[in-house]
């Protein structure tokens, strides 16, 4: 990634594109929640359940485009390029991290 972006979020968005699932749950904290489709996951268990959805449902690429900082918030704008209504799409990935971890994740247009 040509992005300065912190190594769990460099993480997240590797396993995004088709890298190892296993990873996923290290990537977060464990009462992390994920917001996307407005629709909340609430815990490591909710948030691999919904990541392996998304995976089943679509094939997609995931490409940071853009990336701030302000007020504790990482947010990410991303290229998502897929089999998916409304392809491609540019989203903005609003994290929160604690300690190395994910511990929020909002995904909207």
């Amino acid at each position: 990634m040509s992005l300065q972006l912190p190594r769990v979020v460099e993480t997240y968005f590797e396993i995004s594109n088709g890298g190892d699932a296993s990873r996923l749950a290290a990537c977060f904290c464990a009462d992390a929640t994920v917001i996307d489709e407005n629709r909340t996951h609430l815990g490591i268990e909710a948030i691999e359940a919904w990541h392996d959805g998304v995976q089943q449902a679509f094939t997609y690429r995931v490409e940071p485009l853009e990336a701030s900082r302000e007020n504790g918030r990482l947010t990410v704008t991303a290229r998502v390029v897929g089999n998916f209504p409304g392809s491609p799409v540019n989203l903005v990935h609003v994290f929160m991290l604690q300690e190395g971890r994910i511990s929020s994740l909002e995904i909207a247009p």
